[in-house]
């Protein structure tokens, strides 16, 4: 009975990966089961699912399935593996994961998930033990004010180290949170091609950014050039009368956009003759 109630279970699961334009591996690991019910649902509500069983199976079904390159998505299988099935992009449904993220303070035997730096600059504490205890996790300090000040930058782990339990108490005295409570994406597929997690973060604001100035470029590459567009057409065409009313100008030519000027210039370099002459 139990071996088809997994046949089943995997029959189910195949289909929905065939019928899936996007499928995720995700690690559940360290998350508490409160949130990943809440996260489930809250998911659930934007069109994903989330589907969580014994690794095996989740290897059987994905190979089931029969997707191009499917074998490259299973070896991402990790830790606490389960399923992400969405109809969104990569990267849009990277960034709904992030999103739904809290920070949390590190545990001794946790996992950097990236750099983790301490800053210099000053503390609230007062001299005492608390200074070797930052110093044996590679921190160091100064009294300043009669306070501990932290002396320079310190790369206390690196991706992927193992934070030991004096580091995750250093780091929870100076309230520093590295860990992301969520769900942890390793990969995406999407038309055969898998994508690490690392690949789909995109900086919205810089991304804008950069938007932004290649617009700005473009303008002025399109002015620059007299290339007209819809865009540029009244930008050149102010430039082009801005320039030709400076050469005219410049030539002393009359026409009369340039004659109030040319006869105020006229009247102040005369006027600047008759102050030199001294005439009365």
């Amino acid at each position: 009975m139990v071996s088809e109630l997994k046949k089943k279970l995997v029959q189910e699961l195949t289909k929905a990966i065939k019928d899936s334009p996007i499928v995720g591996v995700v690690n559940l690991q360290s998350l508490p089961a409160q949130q990943y019910q809440n996260m489930r649902k809250t998911l659930a509500k934007k069109g994903v699912q989330i589907r969580m069983t014994r690794k095996r199976l989740l290897e059987l079904a994905l190979t089931q399935s029969q997707k191009q390159n499917i074998e490259e998505l299973k070896a991402k299988l990790k830790g606490v593996p389960a399923l992400i099935l969405a109809k969104d992009n990569p990267f849009a449904l990277y960034a709904t994961l992030q999103k739904s993220k809290s920070v949390a303070p590190a545990k001794g035997g946790q996992i950097a998930p990236r750099e983790i730096i301490v800053k210099a600059g000053p503390t609230s504490f007062a001299p005492g033990p608390i200074i070797s205890e930052l110093a044996a996790v590679g921190i160091k300090t100064k009294v300043d004010a009669g306070k501990l000040a932290i002396m320079a930058d310190a790369i206390v782990a690196k991706e992927g180290d193992i934070i030991s339990p004096k580091l995750a108490e250093a780091l929870k005295r100076l309230d520093i949170k590295p860990m992301e409570i969520g769900l942890d994406l390793v990969a995406v597929w999407e038309n055969g091609s898998v994508f690490d997690a690392k690949t789909l973060h995109i900086d919205e604001a810089e991304y804008l950014s950069n938007i932004t100035k290649a617009s700005g470029w473009a303008v002025n590459l399109s002015v620059d050039a007299g290339y007209p567009t819809a865009d540029t057409a009244e930008l050149i065409i102010q430039k082009a009368f801005r320039d030709s009313k400076a050469v005219s100008l410049e030539s002393a030519f009359l026409t009369e956009e340039t004659r109030d000027e040319l006869l105020a210039r006229s009247e102040q370099q005369a006027l600047s003759v008759k102050s030199e002459a001294h005439f009365e």
